[in-house]
């Protein structure tokens, strides 16, 4: 993983006004951000590229996404209680990383950098376990296609699936693809002497 230049990047703070936020505010304009701060909710549509959170003090709502939901943007949680329902609130809300308060300027940036990478590692796994459900719900048509190409060929269902396999790799499709293919066409396999 690589780094990511945050230099211009947008941050919001939804923290009410502190001593230790405005050390926080000075870290994040170092580092290349920059910042707006309130303590109003996120509405639906804003889209900084990062969100720090109060975790000691937030409430259902200030966050625009439902508890437990995948956050829509990274979040990093502010926090200086230990209180197992505040870490779980901020867990609720999407936090990829937490900087402990009183906030130290070297707690930031690693923060940052760690919630960046969760939120692109979540966004990554739920492409994938959506091409793979894509795939499952697809399934159906391989097995569809296999008993045509069986029926048409006169081969059994293992024979039926290899030529399909064959089709497929032989037009460097996947094999839903494949499938999909022969059973359009309305007939068993093209190309298939």
């Amino acid at each position: 993983m690589r780094t990511p230049n945050l230099v211009g990047r947008r941050a919001l703070v939804l923290h009410r006004p502190d001593e230790a936020i405005a050390r926080l505010d000075r870290q994040l304009r170092l580092i290349g951000l920059d910042v707006e701060h309130r303590w109003t909710p996120l509405r639906a549509g804003e889209t900084p590229d990062i969100v720090l959170v109060d975790a000691d003090q937030g409430w259902s709502g200030l966050l625009p996404w439902e508890p437990g939901a995948r956050a829509a943007m990274p979040v990093v949680a502010l926090l200086g209680s230990e209180a197992p329902g505040r870490i779980a609130w901020a867990i609720d809300q999407g936090a990829g990383a937490i900087i402990a308060k009183p906030v130290t300027a070297a707690a930031v940036y690693p923060a940052l950098v760690l919630a960046l990478h969760a939120f692109d590692e979540r966004r990554a796994a739920d492409r994938k376990i959506e091409a793979l459900g894509e795939r499952l719900r697809l399934r159906a048509l391989v097995t569809k296609a296999v008993e045509a190409i069986a029926l048409a060929q006169q081969v059994d269902e293992e024979a039926a699936y290899r030529l399909l396999r064959d089709f497929a790799m032989r037009r460097r499709m996947t094999l839903e693809q494949a499938a999909a293919t022969v059973l359009t066409r309305r007939h068993a396999l093209p190309e298939v002497g």
